[in-house]
């Protein structure tokens, strides 16, 4: 890869990806001559040949795959690159905290403050996302440190558990389910969670066909519920900051518990970011045995 410029690789990625010069020059806000021009010499510079092209289509050597493969993560670590210079070089920078909204079991305003305490403290930025946007966000350079629940895909990241609590099953108050006071993983069989997986194998990919939307909104899923359109598995914490007339819960035999964790990129050696993961280490360590027993 010496020698290559990132413009070079953002031209071919795009092309790529798209598979079609005209589509990849849109994409890039260029014309298609120059952008033909720039692949061609790319291919001379590297001696190899990136691009099948005929009349009627556009693709991939095993050559292009492997520069494609390649330069999506040299451009990712790029853009890491210059978000987090950006924020170092600001006058006063700040520490970009990732997390989704109701997963900190309601610990985070605790946390906060327990941070602001260290002399190694700057403003907190808040990047509040849907569950699964906090490691992008890591990866990418738009957040320096994240507060999310496990499992997720720790490549390039250090982690430290913070607690750990039991989840119940969310279900409409008139679900005949609801009656009962346990219930086994089979009782949920034909049942769906908000994301369209089989509620009695949470670990299962959306049955195919399945057509309920996206839902990334508690209120929208909480209405799901009461609708008796999906279940769920919520933690304990956060049914006891959204209890709702219209929701019974109710424990489930083996289901899984609920971790929060903080993470943050391996190479971090920022103050801030190691300030701010010993202040959630101290203020869970807190949450004593009762908060985690249901009411």
């Amino acid at each position: 890869m010496s020698g290559l410029e990132v413009r070079q690789l953002r031209y071919f990625v795009a092309v790529a990806e798209e598979l079609h010069f005209g589509r990849a020059a849109e994409r890039l806000g260029m014309a298609q001559p120059p952008l033909s021009r720039a692949i061609r010499e790319l291919e001379r510079q590297l001696g190899v040949q990136l691009l099948e092209r005929t009349t009627r289509q556009v693709a991939l050597t095993e050559a292009g795959r492997v520069l494609l493969r390649d330069a999506r993560i040299a451009l990712d670590a790029v853009t890491a690159a210059d978000r987090r210079v950006r924020n170092a070089g600001r006058p006063a920078p700040a520490l970009r905290l990732a997390f989704k909204p109701d997963y900190d079991a309601g610990l985070l305003p605790r946390m906060l403050a327990e941070y602001q305490r260290d002399p190694a403290a700057v403003p907190v930025e808040l990047l509040m996302g849907a569950r699964g946007e906090q490691v992008p966000a890591l990866w990418d350079g738009r957040a320096d440190v994240a507060m999310l629940p496990t499992p997720f895909d720790d490549r390039g990241l250090d982690f430290e558990p913070l607690l750990t609590e039991p989840r119940l099953v969310a279900l409409a108050v008139d679900d005949p389910l609801a009656a009962r006071d346990g219930l086994e993983p089979a009782d949920l069989a034909g049942r769906l969670l908000p994301d369209g997986a089989p509620a009695d194998d949470e670990t299962g990919a959306p049955p195919p066909g399945s057509v309920l939307p996206p839902c990334r909104d508690l209120a929208q899923i909480f209405n799901m519920i009461e609708l008796g359109t999906v279940v769920w598995f919520p933690p304990l914490s956060l049914i006891r900051r959204h209890r709702r007339p219209g929701i019974a819960y109710r424990p489930v035999r083996g289901l899984r518990p609920s971790t929060l964790a903080v993470a943050w990129p391996q190479a971090s050696r920022s103050p801030a970011v190691a300030a701010f993961v010993r202040a959630a280490t101290e203020v869970a360590a807190t949450h004593t045995a009762e908060d985690l027993v249901a009411p």
